[in-house]
């Protein structure tokens, strides 16, 4: 079996662009994988420890943003080691018109949320037939 080489990411805290946030707690950027077919692009965000109810997607100006919170977990005694930070996720992504906005859709499995981004109709790539005579 050939060895693979394990690669630790730390999780990035957000800092927003000017002022502060207006929510408590710290935000932190999940990651996302972003796929793209001839017919839509589709955008996993990894959010662990966060369901479905508790994200917020809104699309706003050709901004699509993402939040989601996390339920803080009790700790069970006193904590003498604390390498796992829990928090909020925040990400945005700006959206254009190849998006077709009215069709996007988005479902959530095991901390995963998966956005599916439709492209628009003059997006779509299409064969031009050529006419013989």
């Amino acid at each position: 079996m050939a060895e693979q080489e394990i690669q630790v990411h730390e999780k990035m805290q957000v800092n927003p662009p000017e002022g502060e946030f207006t929510r408590e707690g710290p935000y932190f950027t999940p990651a996302v994988d972003i796929c793209e077919n001839e017919k839509e692009l589709i955008l996993k965000v990894d959010m662990p420890g966060v369901n479905g109810k508790n994200v917020e997607i809104d699309l706003r100006d050709g901004v699509l943003s993402i939040v989601g919170k996390v339920a803080e977990a009790a700790p069970e005694g006193q904590e003498l080691l604390t390498e796992y930070r829990t928090g909020n996720y925040f990400r945005s992504f700006r959206i254009t018109d190849v998006v077709d906005q009215e069709k996007i859709t988005a479902s959530m499995t095991d901390g995963v949320l998966t956005l599916v981004l439709p492209k628009s109709h003059k997006a779509v790539p299409r064969k031009i037939p050529i006419a013989t005579t």
